[in-house]
């Protein structure tokens, strides 16, 4: 069978991402132009300077893209872009280079879901290998998908209200710490203590909620402070995140036994959480093979969208240039 070469294109939300990925797995380059110090003075993503800088930067991370993996567009099979779910203006512009990148260059278009993106980056290490549960965690959100074969998705659990990313954000916020607030109170939480015993939000089912434990971390410093109570933000990190972790693992090992599974991978921003790493790792031992991707393919990047893409080139899923971009969408 001939090599299958795919231009990917990652614009869901503030990472400007380009990769040149051949046959899903081996990829030829993987460019990415963060946003982050831009954001950080809003404490947040703002959707339109988002949107500006993938406008300015686009052009030129597909230039580097191209020229990292030593490829021209003539040997390039197909041109991927992630659809949605994602911040509609960012995603209309890798939408758009792409479409003008296929049009010209008379390439056909693949339409990429961010979420089967997440799932595939996991294939770019280890093949996947069915049935596999995936649970995705990232700031906008927390699921777990049952899969029997490619492209087929079961979602079996989500989130209620709060992704965990975000509850991870804002909890951030409340102790002061910068954005990106993930990152920052899962280092904090390696120097704390889970001493202050926050809820464990359970529901029936595989389902997700965390508005609840958010809300219990700024009602306990609100009643602190009221109090004239000190509270080590350390501790505040180390119990949230005891919390988190003990829910996700919790609700993730019941849905293996349930479904008789024993391969798990794990994918999102949230994936790079060393607690839950370590967590997941120690509750797998020898009985479920757990596979999590370096933190580079946990985070947005266009490597992922170019390995969900190549099995979609497979089954000649193309799109016409009438595509446009969803701010939500099912998988």
């Amino acid at each position: 069978m001939n090599d299958i070469t795919i231009l990917a294109v990652e614009t869901s939300c503030d990472e400007t991402a380009v990769s040149v990925v051949r046959n899903g797995r081996e990829v030829l380059s993987n460019s990415v132009n963060s946003q982050i110090e831009s954001h950080q003075r809003f404490g947040g993503v703002v959707p339109e300077v988002a949107s500006r800088h993938h406008v300015e930067n686009i052009t030129l991370v597909i230039e580097d893209a191209l020229n990292a993996a030593d490829v021209s567009m003539d040997d390039i099979d197909a041109v991927a872009v992630t659809e949605g779910p994602g911040l509609i203006g960012a995603l209309l512009v890798g939408i758009n280079a792409a479409k003008a990148l296929a049009i010209s260059h008379n390439k056909p278009l693949i339409p990429v879901h961010h979420i089967a993106g997440h799932i595939y980056a996991n294939h770019i290490v280890t093949p996947l290998t069915f049935p596999l549960l995936a649970l995705i965690v990232s700031g906008g959100h927390t699921e777990l998908v049952v899969m029997r074969d490619h492209l087929d998705f079961e979602v079996i659990g989500e989130t209620r209200d709060d992704a965990v990313g975000e509850a991870y954000d804002k909890v951030a916020r409340t102790i002061n710490l910068p954005y990106p607030g993930g990152p920052q109170v899962d280092r904090l939480a390696a120097a704390g203590r889970d001493t202050l015993n926050f809820p464990r939000p359970i529901l029936d089912g595989y389902d997700f909620s965390f508005s609840g434990l958010k809300s219990a971390v700024i009602n306990t410093l609100h009643n602190k402070k009221q109090k004239g109570e000190e509270v080590d933000p350390a501790d505040v990190a180390a119990s949230f995140q005891a919390s988190v972790v003990d829910v996700l693992t919790q609700k993730t090992f019941e849905a293996l036994e349930a479904y008789q599974i024993q391969e798990l991978i794990v994918c999102g921003g949230v994936a790079a959480n060393s607690g839950l790493r370590q967590r997941l790792t120690e509750a797998a031992g020898d009985r479920i093979a757990l596979h999590i991707p370096p933190l580079n393919l946990c985070t947005d990047n266009a490597a992922m969208i170019g390995a969900a893409a190549y099995f979609l080139y497979q089954q000649q899923q193309f799109t016409d240039f009438s595509l446009n971009g969803k701010s939500s969408m099912d998988l």
